[in-house]
């Protein structure tokens, strides 16, 4: 977790079981029939008392829920107000008008999001959901990097802490990340800390990329070797590998791209098989939303995102916490490096 970030003290109060009454299934008859295609019959009693508390809470609190793409179909089909990957998240955030902010997704996304809303009340529903790639990499590491190569920018992924990217010159994200470094129009660029990311941005760029060794647990399990197994198991399917994965994951596939990238890959090519190599959960989310395409399950959990569900979300809504704090030593500078990678997208 980032040395930078705060969350309140206050102790969770545990939800209360909640039970699937008539008067809940009448008042949430109208979720579940927009939901349905994603959410079945037997799953919706164990959902909708959380749903059902949760939609009251947000109204009390004049809150919205942003979700990563990596939430559980619960969360993201029945909660959410805003989904999408780290950038639309981090776009969207800053025209958010509400008083409260819950993050459904990981601590750097929280962080952002408070970065980008200093006077609006950002909750994340549990504090320990963090990031292997996050915890790579230090600001002392990125002041280190300054000194040992001078005169070279900093190009940080947004999945780092705030003191991260207060180190930093400017932010970006898996589907920019190739823009924003030749935005800088210099030969030789630091991108940092994903050391798979930046050998594919190198790929596809004349500017030179140094990095760091850094790695998130979910993509660096991926091989080449999967890859060739999904295709003689299904000679027609399209692979789709986010550019977190190592690069001869990335060369075998057919397509790589952020999460929105491979959302709008399957929307708008409509491929008759896809294999998603990325999270698990995020296949489960488009899959009800192209019912012509077949999804071919090669995928890993990330048990960071898995640590949010629908009743910290409640309990979060219900006691207001835990809440996101920036330190004030980092947050202009933070702020400024992510601001500038939204001018330049």
């Amino acid at each position: 977790m980032s040395a930078t970030t705060v969350f309140s003290d206050t102790p969770v109060i545990e939800t209360e079981e909640l039970s699937y009454t008539p008067e809940v299934a009448k008042r949430t008859a109208g979720i579940f029939k927009r939901v349905a295609p994603a959410i079945s019959a037997e799953e919706w009693p164990d959902f909708a008392p959380y749903v059902d508390e949760i939609v009251r809470l947000k109204k009390e609190r004049n809150a919205v829920i942003l979700a990563h793409n990596y939430q559980t179909r619960d969360i993201y089909h029945c909660v959410s107000d805003i989904v999408g990957d780290s950038l639309a998240l981090a776009q969207k955030a800053v025209d958010v008008e509400a008083d409260v902010i819950v993050m459904a997704g990981v601590h750097f996304m929280a962080e952002t999001t408070k970065l980008m809303n200093p006077t609006k009340t950002v909750l994340i529903p549990d504090p320990e959901a963090g990031c292997s790639l996050a915890d790579s990499i230090t600001g002392e590491d990125v002041r280190n990097l300054r000194k040992k190569y001078p005169g070279v920018p900093i190009v940080t992924y947004v999945n780092t802490s705030v003191e991260v990217k207060a180190e930093s010159d400017i932010c970006c994200t898996s589907g920019n990340a190739v823009k924003i470094v030749e935005s800088l129009g210099v030969d030789r660029v630091l991108l940092i800390p994903d050391r798979f990311l930046a050998a594919n941005v190198a790929a596809e760029t004349n500017v030179e990329i140094l990095t760091w060794a850094g790695e998130c647990e979910v993509h660096e399990r991926f091989t080449a070797q999967q890859v060739t197994q999904l295709r003689k198991e299904h000679p027609d399917v399209t692979v789709l590998a986010h550019p977190e994965c190592p690069p001869e994951v990335v060369e075998a596939a057919d397509y790589s791209g952020s999460t929105a990238g491979m959302i709008n890959f399957v929307t708008d090519r409509k491929p008759k098989e896809v294999a998603l190599i990325t999270e698990c959960s995020m296949g489960d989310n488009i899959a009800s939303q192209n019912p012509d395409t077949t999804f071919i399950r090669s995928c890993n959990l990330c048990p960071h995102m898995q640590r949010i569900n629908l009743m910290n979300i409640c309990d979060s809504l219900k006691t207001m916490t835990h809440e996101v704090t920036i330190n004030p030593e980092h947050e202009d500078r933070a702020r400024l490096a992510v601001q500038r990678m939204l001018d330049a997208s």
